[in-house]
């Protein structure tokens, strides 16, 4: 059977590598769409953090036998407790000068983590299993899907919805988003703010990390795999609005859709098509499609 003239199982194969690569752009834009919607800063590390969780995932197995379930808790704890660090012994002295301090420092931290990690193990890629639960792959009926990738856009959609209602519609996110505007008036109330915008910053990078794990079964684990797509989720985060959380999630699957279906009708323009919806988006809405302007 063909659709506009591809033949469906072509098509519905390069939708479900769009919803793929939307899954890793929403969860990895949701990270960068938190820390600066709550923190200001723009988060130049989140490709490497993204990077450090697939490593730390990977050594794990191949050096203590952890398995991809136990890796999938602790990566993200662990990475995260990375990204408080740097936060309590850097970012916070830059919370009161202009964005492109932060902006400076995080893509030097990341040119050191990548260049580390580079010199340490080298260019090419090295395989993750996929989880033996996951091996094989459902029969549609029109195409087989791999179990494994299912799991990868179940997941992601669940952590993404679950971020975003705590963010949005608890009493946390509203003591998170308060602090963010009157930091003086929330600390009043005996809430620790520097304690909680530390919390933050950690929760964005276990994000990255997370992903980073989720990816690791898919994407050959190397120094580079977060520099190939950080600036595609940047592109992603400024066309849903830098700060938006449903944005971030929407625009992130969205694109990936978007992407896939690029490659089957005009494959030259899929590199590229985010970055010209990018420069249209900035063009006729400065802020984002989600965004509030400030």
């Amino acid at each position: 059977m063909e659709i506009f003239g591809i033949p469906s199982q072509a098509l519905f194969g390069q939708l479900l590598i769009g919803l793929i690569n939307g899954s890793f752009y929403a969860l990895l834009s949701l990270g960068l769409a938190v820390i600066f919607g709550l923190l200001n800063i723009i988060n130049f590390t989140h490709g490497a953090q993204y990077m450090l969780g697939a490593f730390v995932a990977y050594l794990s197995l191949t050096k203590l036998g952890i398995n991809y379930w136990v890796s999938l808790i602790i990566t993200p704890i662990l990475v995260g407790a990375t990204g408080m660090l740097i936060e309590r012994t850097m970012l916070k002295q830059l919370y009161k000068l202009d964005h492109l301090y932060g902006l400076l420092l995080t893509f030097g931290l990341a040119l050191i983590i990548q260049g580390l990690f580079r010199h340490e193990f080298g260019s090419s890629g090295m395989p993750y299993p996929v989880p033996e639960v996951f091996r094989g792959a459902f029969n549609t009926g029109f195409m087989f899907l791999p179990k494994y990738r299912a799991w990868v856009i179940v997941a992601s959609l669940v952590v993404c919805l679950s971020t975003w209602y705590v963010i949005e519609r608890t009493k946390l996110g509203a003591y998170l988003r308060a602090a963010t505007e009157n930091p003086s008036l929330v600390q009043a109330f005996g809430i620790n703010v520097p304690r909680m915008i530390t919390l933050t910053y950690g929760f964005g990078v276990a994000l990255a990390a997370f992903a980073g794990v989720m990816a690791a079964p898919i994407y050959q684990v190397n120094p580079t795999m977060g520099a190939d797509i950080i600036i595609v989720v940047f592109a992603v985060v400024v066309i849903g609005g830098m700060g938006s959380i449903m944005g971030a999630i929407l625009t992130g699957f969205g694109l990936g859709l978007i992407e896939g279906l690029t490659k089957v009708f005009y494959p030259e323009a899929s590199s590229t098509l985010i970055f010209i919806i990018m420069t249209i988006v900035l063009l006729i809405k400065p802020a984002g499609l989600f965004g509030t302007q400030k």
